[in-house]
């Protein structure tokens, strides 16, 4: 007796068999995705200061330049540039610049002033990232003095100015991308840092301080008086 064979089973094995493949090719390329991510994540964390040298070089992602001078011709072009500055929440500061905006010309040098402030009752530490947008600005926006990456740290009450020197490189006209462009926005964030050893010390040692002993004022009198109130 001749067995007939299953068409149905033909037609289907090699279907699940596709599907199959299809699924473990999709796992497997989501697997080398996320991999990728967590890599570049963690390589983001461990190479910040490559990543800032990059971004410095290149202009990326509004990083500005930084200049030792400028010994270049200053064009008649006059362009903009806007302060804005910001704070982390866990940071108690005020922090703003004294001016709003300057004018100046391409390849002139311009010290612009920042305000910063502890608010709170406490040393506090902060650090100060920046950029400026149009990011393309970036690689033309040369600073040769800033507080921007250096810790600063501020006593209950107290206000310090910081300056920011710079400059806008005038090739920036030269840029189809910034040809046209009349305003620049440099700005600043400042984060919580945790204070060092030293900032622990002077903030415990300012706290003791703080506390006033309570001592006993007895008076015994001399000790023949004492004596007689003893018999």
């Amino acid at each position: 007796m001749s067995t007939q064979p299953n068409k149905d089973a033909v037609k289907t094995a090699p279907q699940k068999t596709i599907a199959d493949s299809k699924f473990r090719i999709n796992l497997s390329v989501a697997l080398i995705c996320l991999g990728f991510v967590g890599g570049m994540l963690g390589l983001s964390y461990a190479s910040v200061p490559l990543y800032r040298l990059f971004c410095q070089v290149t202009g990326y992602g509004g990083t500005t330049q930084k200049a030792e001078d400028f010994t270049g011709k200053v064009s008649d072009t006059v362009i903009t540039v806007s302060f804005d500055s910001n704070i982390s929440q866990d940071l108690n500061w005020s922090f703003k610049p004294k001016q709003r905006s300057i004018k100046l010309r391409l390849g002139e040098k311009v010290t612009a002033i920042f305000l910063a402030k502890n608010v709170g009752n406490k040393i506090s530490t902060g650090e100060a990232s920046f950029n400026v947008s149009p990011q393309a600005a970036g690689q033309y926006f040369n600073k040769i003095e800033c507080f921007c990456f250096t810790e600063q740290t501020l006593k209950p009450g107290e206000q310090v100015e910081m300056p920011v020197l710079f400059f806008i490189d005038p090739d920036i006209e030269n840029d189809p991308l910034m040809s046209k462009a009349t305003i620049i926005t440099l700005s600043y964030t400042f984060y919580q840092q945790e204070p060092d050893e030293d900032e622990k010390t002077t903030e415990l040692n300012n706290t003791e301080a703080k506390v006033e002993p309570v001592t006993a004022n007895l008076t015994l009198g001399n000790s023949s008086e004492l004596s007689k109130k003893l018999q």
